[in-house]
């Protein structure tokens, strides 16, 4: 794996997106790598009729957005991970391809939600899977097992409150 030179994390502040940055600063530390944080700030709702931009001020949105990525920015360098963070606004399927291609990255870190597969940047829409659209590796990172229900789990607990025992 020492061809991981230069990491794109991909980062939207969800859980998901935590472990991705996790697992993807780990990593970049263990390889020495260049490291690149992407935050996308999905846009689709509004491109799909949701009337927010009227409701919201733009302005607000950008701050949001902004703040998610400082946020990323800042679990990184408490890591001691020095990287440069990129904000786009779009479709996360169409951006991390972008920016992916444009930075010449060699790996591609990305969060994915189990329960929800509309959440699932590497995913998306029918027309395509991020890993058809980048010409680079792509880490998709699991985070924290789903719960399991009591009688799976046998003792009468869940997965969960086991593991704290």
């Amino acid at each position: 794996m020492s061809g991981f030179r230069r990491i794109l994390l991909c980062y939207d502040g969800t859980r998901e997106g935590q472990h991705a940055l996790k697992d993807g600063a780990a990593l970049a530390q263990d390889l020495t790598a260049e490291v690149h944080l992407l935050s996308v700030l999905n846009n689709t709702a509004w491109m799909q009729g949701a009337d927010i931009t009227s409701a919201v001020p733009l302005d607000f949105i950008n701050e949001s957005a902004k703040a998610v990525l400082d946020e990323g920015l800042q679990k990184l360098a408490a890591r001691g991970i020095r990287a440069t963070g990129h904000l786009a606004i779009g479709e996360p399927l169409d951006e991390i391809p972008f920016f992916a291609n444009h930075l010449n990255v060699d790996l591609v870190v990305v969060g994915h939600r189990r329960s929800h597969g509309l959440a699932r940047w590497w995913s998306g829409r029918h027309d395509g899977l991020l890993l058809d659209r980048v010409t680079c590796s792509v880490l998709v990172t699991m985070g924290a097992a789903v719960e399991a229900p009591a009688a799976v789990a046998g003792t009468g607990e869940t997965a969960q409150s086991a593991e704290q025992s």
